[in-house]
């Protein structure tokens, strides 16, 4: 017996919850598509912060290094 891999999976469209068995195959393409660049956006605003996070600590150590009052 093989499951099929989205057996019990359900989208939320607009408020209205349906199984993703149960979709069409043009509806279960774009709910895998969203899926999948849901996820990209998600790493990449991962990526994101640490590089945020990076900035603030080159910066703060430059602001140490840099004479206090302008010449």
């Amino acid at each position: 017996m093989t499951m099929d891999m989205h057996d019990g999976i359900e989208v939320t469209v607009d408020g209205l919850t349906f199984k993703f068995s149960e979709l069409s195959a043009e509806a279960q393409a774009q709910a895998t598509s969203l899926q999948f660049v849901d996820e990209q956006i998600a790493k990449l605003n991962a990526k994101l912060a640490v590089y945020h996070t990076a900035r603030n600590a080159y910066q703060a150590a430059l602001q140490q290094l840099v004479p206090r009052t302008q010449q």
